[in-house]
């Protein structure tokens, strides 16, 4: 079993604790301990894993994994493209780091999709160069 932390899943949990933390400090204002912010992080990692871990058993074909992987790949692109472009726009509900880590992950995202690309093309050639 490979014991990843999916992105997504790291800034759904960092949002949360946010969310939790503005509306502690809405309510009333406390000093906020780091420890307690901890383990509420861990706490919903290992709900997470649990999750994952009782999950169904099918594997998925790599024809949709991959084309899973592209979509998501696209979809990185569109939404960084959006906030760029409502934020060239002087749109106020969209800042600076946001259209920052958008776009840095969208690169990242297409960067690690063209390799693994050219890993496949390598793999096919070598198949394709062995001989019968």
């Amino acid at each position: 079993m490979v014991d990843r932390v999916d992105i997504n899943s790291v800034l759904m949990q960092m949002r949360q604790v946010k969310t939790q933390l503005r509306n502690q400090n809405a309510s009333a204002p406390q000093a906020v301990n780091p420890q307690d912010a901890l383990n509420q992080v861990r706490q919903a990692r290992l709900s997470d894993n649990e999750t994952a871990v009782r999950g169904d058993n099918t594997v998925p074909d790599f024809q949709s994994m991959f084309k899973n992987a592209i979509d998501t790949v696209n979809a990185n692109q569109k939404v960084a493209g959006n906030l760029a472009t409502r934020f060239e726009q002087g749109d106020p509900g969209v800042d600076l780091p946001e259209v920052m880590i958008a776009l840095q992950k969208s690169s990242v995202s297409f960067q690690a999709m063209t390799q693994v690309r050219n890993k496949l093309v390598e793999a096919y050639k070598d198949v394709m160069n062995m001989p019968v």
